[in-house]
Protein backbone atom coordinates (compact mmCIF):
# COMPACT_ATOMS: atom_id res chain seq x y z
CA UNK A 1 0.00 0.00 0.00
CA UNK A 2 0.99 3.73 -0.62
CA UNK A 3 1.69 5.82 1.85
CA UNK A 4 1.84 9.91 1.69
CA UNK A 5 4.52 11.05 4.01
CA UNK A 6 4.91 14.86 5.32
CA UNK A 7 8.16 15.62 7.00
CA UNK A 8 9.31 18.99 8.43
CA UNK A 9 12.74 21.36 9.56
CA UNK A 10 16.12 18.43 9.79
CA UNK A 11 13.79 15.53 8.88
CA UNK A 12 12.85 17.57 5.78
CA UNK A 13 16.70 18.79 4.94
CA UNK A 14 17.62 15.02 5.91
CA UNK A 15 15.53 13.90 3.02
CA UNK A 16 15.52 16.77 0.54
CA UNK A 17 11.62 17.07 0.23
CA UNK A 18 8.60 18.22 2.05
CA UNK A 19 6.54 14.69 1.07
CA UNK A 20 6.84 11.60 -0.51
CA UNK A 21 5.23 8.22 -0.62
CA UNK A 22 6.46 4.77 0.92
CA UNK A 23 5.59 1.81 -0.69
CA UNK A 24 4.89 -0.55 2.79
CA UNK A 25 2.98 -4.23 3.25
CA UNK A 26 -0.70 -4.30 4.06
CA UNK A 27 -0.71 -4.07 8.06
CA UNK A 28 2.17 -2.05 8.09
CA UNK A 29 2.58 0.52 10.94
CA UNK A 30 3.61 4.20 11.45
CA UNK A 31 7.00 2.70 12.76
CA UNK A 32 7.63 0.70 9.75
CA UNK A 33 7.13 3.91 7.54
CA UNK A 34 10.04 5.34 9.58
CA UNK A 35 12.11 2.61 9.16
CA UNK A 36 11.87 2.30 5.63
CA UNK A 37 12.73 5.97 5.54
CA UNK A 38 15.37 5.40 7.67
CA UNK A 39 16.96 3.06 5.63
CA UNK A 40 16.68 5.64 2.73
CA UNK A 41 18.82 8.34 4.22
CA UNK A 42 21.50 8.03 6.69
CA UNK A 43 21.10 11.19 7.86
CA UNK A 44 17.12 10.25 9.47
CA UNK A 45 18.81 7.60 11.45
CA UNK A 46 20.14 9.29 14.23
CA UNK A 47 16.85 10.74 14.91
CA UNK A 48 15.54 6.98 15.49
CA UNK A 49 15.25 7.01 18.91
CA UNK A 50 13.12 9.72 19.32
CA UNK A 51 10.84 10.32 16.59
CA UNK A 52 7.29 11.53 16.90
CA UNK A 53 4.82 10.88 14.18
CA UNK A 54 1.00 11.87 13.44
CA UNK A 55 -1.48 9.67 10.80
CA UNK A 56 -4.05 11.99 9.05
CA UNK A 57 -2.91 15.19 11.22
CA UNK A 58 -3.25 13.26 15.51
CA UNK A 59 -0.25 12.41 16.63
CA UNK A 60 -0.11 8.39 17.00
CA UNK A 61 1.87 6.00 18.54
CA UNK A 62 4.42 4.00 16.06
CA UNK A 63 2.90 0.69 16.63
CA UNK A 64 -0.62 2.61 15.00
CA UNK A 65 -1.90 0.91 12.02
CA UNK A 66 -2.22 2.20 8.83
CA UNK A 67 -4.62 1.86 5.61
CA UNK A 68 -3.98 2.70 1.89
CA UNK A 69 -3.92 6.42 1.67
CA UNK A 70 -3.24 7.58 5.07
CA UNK A 71 -1.01 10.81 5.62
CA UNK A 72 1.70 10.08 7.74
CA UNK A 73 3.84 13.16 9.25
CA UNK A 74 7.07 12.52 11.34
CA UNK A 75 7.75 15.95 13.58
CA UNK A 76 11.06 16.93 14.96
CA UNK A 77 11.01 18.13 18.32
CA UNK A 78 9.80 21.53 18.86
CA UNK A 79 11.96 24.84 20.23
CA UNK A 80 12.32 24.68 23.64
CA UNK A 81 11.52 20.88 23.99
CA UNK A 82 7.85 21.45 24.20
CA UNK A 83 4.98 18.94 23.36
CA UNK A 84 1.36 19.33 23.46
CA UNK A 85 -1.56 17.35 21.91
CA UNK A 86 -5.12 15.88 22.05
CA UNK A 87 -5.17 12.63 20.76
CA UNK A 88 -7.85 10.00 20.56
CA UNK A 89 -4.98 7.10 20.21
CA UNK A 90 -3.68 5.38 23.62
CA UNK A 91 -1.28 7.80 25.53
CA UNK A 92 2.57 6.72 24.95
CA UNK A 93 4.30 7.64 27.76
CA UNK A 94 7.84 6.82 26.41
CA UNK A 95 6.97 9.25 23.46
CA UNK A 96 6.05 11.85 26.37
CA UNK A 97 9.67 11.05 27.50
CA UNK A 98 11.43 11.99 24.70
CA UNK A 99 9.27 14.86 23.81
CA UNK A 100 11.27 16.52 26.28
CA UNK A 101 14.72 15.10 26.79
CA UNK A 102 17.55 17.45 26.79
CA UNK A 103 21.10 16.77 27.67
CA UNK A 104 21.40 19.67 30.43
CA UNK A 105 18.19 17.83 32.01
CA UNK A 106 18.96 15.84 35.47
CA UNK A 107 15.56 14.93 35.75
CA UNK A 108 12.71 13.67 33.66
CA UNK A 109 9.57 12.71 35.51
CA UNK A 110 6.40 11.55 33.79
CA UNK A 111 3.13 11.69 35.05
CA UNK A 112 -0.22 9.40 34.08
CA UNK A 113 -3.65 10.30 35.33
CA UNK A 114 -5.58 7.14 34.75
CA UNK A 115 -9.42 6.63 34.93
CA UNK A 116 -10.56 4.99 38.00
CA UNK A 117 -13.86 2.43 38.53
CA UNK A 118 -15.23 4.26 41.27
CA UNK A 119 -16.26 7.78 42.26
CA UNK A 120 -17.99 8.03 45.54
CA UNK A 121 -20.26 5.17 45.76
CA UNK A 122 -20.71 4.73 42.34
CA UNK A 123 -19.32 1.81 40.14
CA UNK A 124 -18.13 3.37 36.50
CA UNK A 125 -17.68 1.42 33.78
CA UNK A 126 -15.87 3.97 31.76
CA UNK A 127 -15.58 7.20 30.94
CA UNK A 128 -15.91 9.45 27.54
CA UNK A 129 -13.98 12.54 27.46
CA UNK A 130 -14.43 15.50 24.45
CA UNK A 131 -12.14 18.46 24.03
CA UNK A 132 -12.11 21.48 22.35
CA UNK A 133 -8.45 21.09 20.61
CA UNK A 134 -7.09 24.00 19.13
CA UNK A 135 -7.67 25.99 22.52
CA UNK A 136 -6.78 23.43 24.67
CA UNK A 137 -3.49 22.92 22.92
CA UNK A 138 -3.04 26.71 23.10
CA UNK A 139 -4.03 26.62 27.06
CA UNK A 140 -1.23 23.65 27.09
CA UNK A 141 1.13 26.60 25.92
CA UNK A 142 0.31 29.03 27.97
CA UNK A 143 0.62 26.77 31.33
CA UNK A 144 4.28 25.76 30.11
CA UNK A 145 5.09 29.55 29.98
CA UNK A 146 3.70 29.66 33.47
CA UNK A 147 5.85 26.74 34.13
CA UNK A 148 9.03 28.31 33.05
CA UNK A 149 8.11 31.58 34.81
CA UNK A 150 8.15 29.59 38.12
CA UNK A 151 10.97 27.21 37.26
CA UNK A 152 13.89 28.81 34.85
CA UNK A 153 15.68 26.07 34.75
CA UNK A 154 12.75 23.34 33.07
CA UNK A 155 14.10 22.25 29.92
CA UNK A 156 10.96 20.67 28.55
CA UNK A 157 7.22 20.19 29.13
CA UNK A 158 5.02 18.06 27.37
CA UNK A 159 1.38 17.92 27.97
CA UNK A 160 -0.98 15.40 26.10
CA UNK A 161 -4.84 14.77 26.46
CA UNK A 162 -6.82 11.89 25.07
CA UNK A 163 -10.89 12.25 24.23
CA UNK A 164 -13.56 9.51 23.07
CA UNK A 165 -14.03 6.36 24.74
CA UNK A 166 -11.50 5.22 27.79
CA UNK A 167 -11.89 1.78 29.68
CA UNK A 168 -10.89 1.78 33.26
CA UNK A 169 -7.33 1.77 33.88
CA UNK A 170 -6.70 3.73 30.21
CA UNK A 171 -4.65 7.41 30.52
CA UNK A 172 -6.68 10.05 30.48
CA UNK A 173 -4.04 12.49 30.28
CA UNK A 174 0.03 12.62 30.93
CA UNK A 175 2.20 15.02 31.31
CA UNK A 176 6.42 15.35 31.16
CA UNK A 177 9.12 17.19 32.81
CA UNK A 178 12.69 17.80 32.39
CA UNK A 179 14.70 19.86 34.67
CA UNK A 180 18.27 20.22 35.63
CA UNK A 181 17.37 18.80 39.39
CA UNK A 182 14.59 16.75 40.92
CA UNK A 183 13.09 18.89 42.81
CA UNK A 184 12.22 21.12 40.33
CA UNK A 185 10.60 18.24 38.18
CA UNK A 186 8.06 17.28 41.11
CA UNK A 187 7.42 21.02 41.81
CA UNK A 188 6.24 21.74 37.85
CA UNK A 189 4.47 18.42 37.54
CA UNK A 190 2.45 19.18 40.61
CA UNK A 191 1.96 22.27 38.70
CA UNK A 192 1.06 20.92 35.42
CA UNK A 193 -1.71 18.68 36.59
CA UNK A 194 -3.49 21.17 38.82
CA UNK A 195 -3.53 23.77 36.29
CA UNK A 196 -4.90 21.44 33.52
CA UNK A 197 -7.68 20.44 35.76
CA UNK A 198 -8.58 24.54 36.26
CA UNK A 199 -8.22 25.89 32.49
CA UNK A 200 -7.76 22.77 29.92
CA UNK A 201 -11.64 23.26 27.75
CA UNK A 202 -12.10 19.37 28.06
CA UNK A 203 -15.19 17.41 29.53
CA UNK A 204 -15.57 14.14 31.27
CA UNK A 205 -18.79 11.81 30.81
CA UNK A 206 -18.82 8.98 33.43
CA UNK A 207 -21.12 5.73 32.83
CA UNK A 208 -22.48 2.97 34.80
CA UNK A 209 -25.25 0.73 34.45
CA UNK A 210 -28.30 2.16 34.29
CA UNK A 211 -26.93 5.62 33.63
CA UNK A 212 -24.38 8.31 32.56
CA UNK A 213 -23.38 11.53 33.68
CA UNK A 214 -21.39 14.44 32.55
CA UNK A 215 -19.25 15.76 35.52
CA UNK A 216 -18.89 18.96 36.05
CA UNK A 217 -15.81 20.22 38.06
CA UNK A 218 -13.48 22.82 37.45
CA UNK A 219 -13.75 25.28 33.89
CA UNK A 220 -13.61 22.84 31.57
CA UNK A 221 -15.71 19.95 33.52
CA UNK A 222 -13.22 17.01 34.38
CA UNK A 223 -11.83 15.63 37.14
Amino acid sequence: MIINVRLFAGYREAVGAKTVTVEVAEGATLGDVWAVLAARHERLRPFSASVVGSVNAEYAPLDTPLTEGDEVAFLPPVAGGDHFAITEQPIDEAQLRQAVEDPGAGAVLTFLGTTRNQTGQRQVAYLEYEAYPELAQRQMAVIAEEIRTRWPGVRGVAIVHRVGHLEIGEASIGIAISTPHRGEAFAACRYAIDRAKEQLPIWKKEAWEGGEEWIEEGPGGWG
